[in-house]
C-alpha cells in the first residue's frame, strides 16, 4: 500500500458522510472517527472471509495522509492481504470526495488484523484459499 497511486486499490466497502459532530478542536474530522470507519469496513471483509465472527486484534502501519473535512464523503476500500491460521491482515485505504462531489483524495491507509472466532469467542481456523 502506498499513497503514490491515484486510484483506490481494493473493493469499496463503506461510504459515509463526515459530519460536524465528528470534528476535533481544529475543525477537522477526528482521526479516531476515520479509524473506526476503517475498522468497520475491515470487519466486513474479515467476516466474509472467515464466514463468521471476527475481532480486531491489531492495527499496523496506520498512516494519516491528509485531514478529512466536514462534508467530505469518506470511502473505505479494502482487500484481504495475508491469511494465517486464525488471523487475517486486511489492507484498507480511506479516500474522500471533497465536499461531497469534489476531487477524490487518499487520506488514510492501514493494515488491520482480525482473528476469526467461534460462537464462544475462541480463535478458530480460517480456511485457506
Amino acid at each position: 500500500m502506498s499513497d503514490q497511486h491515484t486510484a483506490p486499490e481494493g473493493d469499496i466497502i463503506l461510504r459515509t458522510l463526515a459530519m460536524p459532530k465528528d470534528t476535533n478542536v481544529s475543525g477537522d474530522i477526528f482521526g479516531g472517527w476515520v479509524l473506526s470507519q476503517m475498522d468497520i469496513a475491515g470487519g466486513i471483509i474479515a467476516g466474509e472471509r472467515a464466514q463468521g465472527r471476527v475481532a480486531t486484534v491489531a492495527v499496523n502501519a496506520m498512516k494519516f495522509i491528509q485531514p478529512v473535512k466536514v462534508g467530505d464523503v469518506l470511502c473505505v476500500y479494502g482487500r484481504v492481504g495475508r491469511v494465517g491460521t486464525t488471523s487475517m491482515a486486511i489492507e484498507l485505504e480511506a479516500w474522500v470526495n471533497r465536499d461531497r462531489l469534489g476531487e477524490r483524495q487518499k487520506v488514510t491507509e492501514g493494515v488491520f488484523v482480525f482473528v476469526a472466532l467461534d460462537d464462544k469467542g475462541l480463535p478458530v481456523a480460517v480456511e485457506k484459499g
